[in-house]
């Protein structure tokens, strides 16, 4: 089980690095967020592009930016596009190549999932991500969280050697969810790291450390800013109905991430 053993290689590490747990990753949307993330105190990152639709690929060339600047371990989200986990033939395609150009460049993992139409994991498309990925950490991300089964998809993924799932215990919250996670936990014991999220913020991470006995939690502290644009053309929109979205910015909240992960190790 060759990424479980990196998995829990990288874990070491960070382990290391602090003994407190829970570890914590931070998603994050480019360059700028994984900066801010690490200021903060987070031990790991997750980087994405398009926050908005829940985060796809980032480029190669942010990821190799992200490789000059960062001084924590992170994964790249494989994601072609927002929307449900049933891919295409072409669209799987392109997740195998993003994967290997991730492992080439040097990244420490992704973060991928693949469903069948009945709300199952697709194990033959996992494994061959998995392979693909050779040495690097993968991680199942909340297309989990849309299985119909969760014990049985738990099952599925630790079959096609996958060595982390990120959750939310199958609702909105972490808080919701809790009762789920503290089973996956259970069920996982050493076999996979459960990563759980949705939601986590500095007034409930404790609650929910403490009632699932999660070892990795992750979240995104986000903000909005305004454009610093002099020039607004009011016509014309690159997306959607919402034009006011062109002037605004989403970023990680600097002290928002340190304050959560304050109160998640008090």
């Amino acid at each position: 089980m060759l990424g479980l053993a990196v998995c829990n290689h990288e874990r070491i590490v960070l382990l290391a690095r602090n003994a407190r747990l829970p570890l914590i990753e931070l998603c994050v949307e480019g360059i700028d967020g994984l900066l801010a993330a690490q200021a903060a105190g987070a031990d790991r990152v997750e980087l994405c592009a398009s926050l908005v639709e829940g985060g796809i690929t980032p480029s190669l060339g942010t990821v190799r930016a992200a490789l000059e600047l960062a001084t924590v371990p992170f994964h790249v989200i494989v994601r072609p596009r927002g929307g449900d986990f049933l891919y295409s033939e072409t669209e799987y395609r392109s997740m195998l190549a993003d994967v290997s150009a991730l492992r080439d460049l040097g990244a420490a993992g992704v973060v991928v999932g693949c469903l069948n139409a009945d709300g199952s994991i697709d194990e033959q498309r996992m494994s061959g991500l998995v392979q693909a990925a050779g040495s690097l950490n993968v991680t199942c991300h909340r297309a989990f969280d849309m299985t119909r089964d969760p014990v049985e998809a738990l099952e599925a993924l630790i079959r096609c050697k996958v060595g982390r799932v990120l959750t939310s215990g199958q609702r909105d919250t972490a808080l919701e969810g809790a009762d789920l996670l503290a089973d996956l936990v259970r069920q996982a014991g050493d076999r996979i790291i459960i990563l759980g999220c949705g939601g986590l913020a500095p007034d409930n991470i404790a609650e929910v450390f403490g009632k699932t006995g999660l070892s990795e939690m992750h979240f995104a502290a986000l903000t909005d800013v305004p454009s610093v644009m002099a020039y607004r053309n009011p016509h014309v929109g690159m997306g959607g109905t919402d034009l006011d979205r062109e002037y605004r910015t989403t970023i990680t909240d600097e002290a928002l991430v340190a304050a959560t992960i304050a109160a998640a190790r008090p």
